[in-house]
């Protein structure tokens, strides 16, 4: 399948552009390529099946879930190529191994990860009760599954080998592996917390106070951000002392939320304002709100740089 592109540079501009952003909009079916460092949408894809999941691979390529409509997506920013992989289910979580290029759908109604290589389902690998967010270690070696309806975290070898499965807060939806693959970081909606897992023991080491309805969480080196997404804000917590440090306010329903390789900036997805804020990392200011698809949830990696 070849989804319809509106273009409002050319490729090759587009590919000269720089730090991008490839935000999911739900409510238009549509995926905006963003130039993050100009603050504007370069141009936006149609994706069908209400698009919600999004992970940018290594080689550059955007996957994209779509729930309610069984499938997957695959687009080229280079060449602007779009294509599907047929799944079933309702994939929504998506995540890349950086080391194996394999990539992973939670599957929300299936209970399962779809193990996807060569745009084919590879192996299924049995969750918890509706599966969400997916993270990968950076060594390639431990996959993660945030099981929201049993209040865990599945924690899987890359061979599929179920290694533990770690009682967390109430209902996690995003989970986050921080750039050593030691702790991993789970949004739980139904507590208002974070809880921090040790992988290696599986185990909670700790569990910081969030807003409402946390969705997802984002990194930088000395730092966390969880976007509340009942609370219109973002908290903000040290990850040495794991005190919370900050509350920042950004646009309504905030959901999706990365941070920049660089850890210099935060962005923001806000499903019913449509932007996507820009957020210091130090000064913890709003600096920016770039204007996006209708519905934003850009859920998982999205950052492309």
């Amino acid at each position: 399948m070849r989804g319809a592109v509106a273009g409002l540079v050319s490729l090759a501009s587009a590919g000269a552009a720089g730090p991008m952003a490839y935000v999911t909009n739900q409510s238009d079916q549509t995926l905006s390529v963003v130039d993050i460092g100009a603050g504007e949408v370069l141009r936006s894809v149609d994706i069908p099946g209400a698009p919600a999941g999004v992970a940018v691979a290594p080689d550059g390529r955007v996957w994209v879930s779509s729930p309610e409509a069984g499938r997957v997506s695959v687009y080229d920013p280079g060449s602007g190529d779009l294509r599907a992989v047929e799944l079933g289910g309702g994939p929504l979580g998506l995540a890349v191994n950086p080391v194996s290029g394999a990539v992973y759908a939670a599957d929300w109604h299936g209970d399962r990860i779809m193990v996807i290589e060569e745009d084919a389902v590879v192996a299924e690998w049995p969750t918890g009760d509706s599966p969400s967010g997916l993270a990968v270690t950076p060594d390639g070696q431990t996959v993660l599954s945030a099981d929201r309806d049993s209040s865990q975290l599945s924690v899987f070898a890359a061979d599929g080998s179920l290694r533990a499965v770690v009682p967390v807060g109430e209902r996690p939806f995003g989970v986050t592996v921080d750039r050593d693959g030691r702790l991993a970081y789970t949004a739980n909606v139904g507590s208002d917390d974070v809880s921090v897992v040790d992988i290696a023991d599986g185990a909670v080491v700790a569990v910081i106070p969030a807003g409402m309805r946390p969705y997802e969480v984002a990194l930088t080196g000395t730092r966390g951000f969880v976007t509340n997404s009942y609370g219109d804000s973002v908290t903000v917590f040290d990850l040495r002392s794991r005190e919370v440090l900050a509350e920042i306010d950004v646009g309504e329903y905030p959901e999706g939320i990365d941070a920049s390789r660089d850890g210099r900036r935060i962005y923001v997805a806000n499903w019913m304002t449509d932007t996507l804020s820009v957020v210091d990392a130090e000064t913890l200011e709003v600096i920016d709100d770039i204007a996006v698809g209708s519905g934003p949830r850009a859920f998982g990696s999205f950052l492309a740089e």
